[in-house]
């Protein structure tokens, strides 16, 4: 998917898990296949430190962009932290959780495989 067709929340938010240095960015597209978002989006930090950065980060320049306010789940002990901004969920993960959980497996829908790349 090029930059050119991308949702505006969608290109925001890859750009700044990019510009944070968020490592293995996966985006799955949910369009018709949930009622919970359009888009989830996966990305690892290395430590719980920099996945609450990039949360805290994340979510203000969402709101800051007039898209409204983000609910964040997971902040205090920040292994595993989700970003509910409406049509897009971020989930944040310490690469040790990221693979426990694999979200993307649970996720992948027929022969869709999920998008990874960065804005």
């Amino acid at each position: 998917m090029s930059d050119a067709n991308l949702d505006p929340l969608l290109k925001l938010v890859l750009t700044q898990l990019d510009d944070d240095q968020a490592q293995d960015i996966v985006t799955i597209d949910l369009k018709g296949k949930s009622s919970i978002a359009d888009h989830m989006v996966i990305a690892s930090g290395r430590s719980t430190r920099q996945v609450a950065a990039i949360a805290q980060k994340l979510a203000e320049k969402i709101k800051q962009a007039g898209f409204g306010p983000v609910k964040l789940e997971g902040l205090p002990a920040a292994d595993w932290v989700l970003l509910d901004a409406g049509d897009i969920v971020v989930h944040l993960f310490r690469p040790e959780v990221r693979s426990f959980y694999n979200l993307e497996r649970m996720w992948a829908f027929g022969d869709a495989p999920p998008v990874a790349g960065n804005a």
